[in-house]
């Protein structure tokens, strides 16, 4: 197969190796995914030792600054239900490759979720060989598409699919957006949502295998597993598309090489 001609944005597949609330010791109870292309992530943490979500959330990542680099985190699905914009977050190269991320951000463990100082640290994963192989497939990610939504309540069903070769992953989450108008005329949206539904695939012994699928709604998410098919090529960014019969807007789309430096996700 002859290399597609596509944007040279960066990917990466990351796991988180530490957490730590203010001065607390570092502890790590989850088995966590991050899926980043471009400007876009998709992020899931499932506690390792009872199998549930411990966060599910997806969306744009906005670098504020370079030196020091901080970035800002979209919320369009999250599993906590903090569906507003995170505050900046420095990133910190460590000696090792890792990356620590310091910031603040609600409790969930405490009652009344109060804002905490925390520290994560994060290692870039090598990609898994996918079914077109090695370095021969394309990174990208899908966001569902609900059109605009004009003033009043709206029932939707926010979506992202995520791949970078051998990994995908699939978040789901039915939202209420009530959307209005400010006395100047500015639009703001409250947005609500239920629980979250998620699939992790991997590519494995030349078929994809289910790693976890979770909430209620798992099983009629779009699988790798049971055959959904996927051809963006030929595609660019921004466009709209259709999969597994939904309609989708493709946030970020790229070769399927690893990062050379850090602009996304880290």
């Amino acid at each position: 197969m002859a290399r597609l001609s596509v944007p040279t944005l960066e990917s990466s597949l990351t796991t988180r190796i530490s957490m730590r609330w203010a001065s607390e010791t570092p502890f790590e109870t989850t088995d966590t995914l991050v899926i980043t292309v471009g400007e876009w992530y998709v992020d899931l943490r499932v506690d390792k030792q009872t199998g549930k979500i411990d966060w599910a959330l997806a969306g744009e990542c906005i670098q504020e600054s370079t030196d020091p680099r901080r970035v800002v985190f979209t919320h369009e699905i999250d599993s906590h239900h903090n569906f507003n914009v995170s505050n900046p977050c420095p990133f910190i190269p460590l000696p090792n490759g890792d990356v620590l991320e310091t910031g603040t951000m609600a409790r969930p463990d405490v009652p009344g979720a109060p804002m905490t100082d925390y520290e994560e640290v994060w290692r870039y994963l090598p990609f898994r060989e996918g079914p077109e192989g090695p370095g021969r497939g394309l990174s990208w990610i899908l966001e569902s598409d609900e059109g605009v939504l004009e003033e009043g309540q709206h029932k939707i069903t926010k979506m992202f699919l995520a791949k970078i070769g051998g990994s995908y992953l699939v978040l789901c989450q039915k939202q209420i957006h009530v959307v209005r108008r400010t006395p100047l005329g500015e639009r703001t949206v409250q947005i609500t949502g239920e629980e979250v539904s998620t699939r992790r695939e991997e590519w494995t012994d030349d078929h994809w295998e289910i790693k976890y699928a979770l909430g209620p709604s798992n099983d009629s998410l779009p699988s790798m597993a049971n055959g959904l098919g996927v051809d963006l090529r030929g595609r660019k960014s921004g466009e709209k598309v259709t999969v597994g019969g939904c309609d989708f807007i493709l946030r970020a789309l790229a070769s399927e090489l690893p990062r050379q430096t850090r602009h996304s996700r880290l």
